[in-house]
């Protein structure tokens, strides 16, 4: 995850989230389920602790369903598709499995306090009980960019430093009681 320049170099923590423990949501019709899994959607808030505020989110929308989420005004948004096919925003733009949508000051319905999308009326067969997306954003840190593999920092010369301490050790451990075994796979969600 991206972090303002100040805090690129705090200590990486590691946070095992099951599916039992992330908040649950139904749209009011019934016809989509959210799993707040980090930030907050609606006054409920996810397990996931965040240095900065975001929101992350899996949504499984029903064929033909419409959902729409209250989302703050000033963060950021896009939808990956994990499977199927849907539209997104209130221009309706078509996403497939693979893909993702930005949203920009378009996205918003009404008076600029939510995203739309849209599950397309027939799924493929993998995804007959609905269409399954990731929702995420947050609040803009408005700060170069520097990428390379895992890493996202600010500078090449960050990037450089990133790598040199992942190879000496220097980037913690994921516990080993929190290692997921493989009849834990099917219950992670991160």
């Amino acid at each position: 995850m991206n972090l303002p320049r100040a805090q690129k170099w705090l200590p990486p923590r590691y946070q095992d989230i099951k599916a039992r423990d992330v908040k649950l949501l139904a749209a009011d019709d019934g016809s989509s389920l959210v799993r707040v899994i980090a930030g907050s959607v609606a006054g409920y808030d996810g397990p996931g602790v965040t240095y900065t505020p975001i929101n992350y989110l899996h949504a499984t929308v029903a064929p033909g369903a419409r959902l729409a989420l209250p989302w703050p005004r000033d963060f950021n948004a896009l939808v990956y598709v994990l499977s199927g096919r849907g539209t997104a925003g209130v221009e309706e733009v078509g996403l497939d499995e693979g893909q993702l949508a930005v949203f920009a000051g378009s996205h918003r319905k009404g008076d600029g306090d939510g995203l739309v999308v849209r599950a397309a009326d027939a799924q493929p067969q993998a995804s007959a009980n609905g269409w399954e997306i990731l929702i995420l954003g947050g609040l803009p840190i408005r700060e170069p960019v520097a990428r390379y593999g895992p890493f996202v920092m600010n500078t090449r010369e960050e990037i450089v430093q990133a790598f040199e301490d992942f190879q000496a050790g220097r980037m913690g451990t994921v516990p080993a009681e929190q290692v997921p075994h493989r009849s834990d796979a099917d219950e992670s969600l991160t």
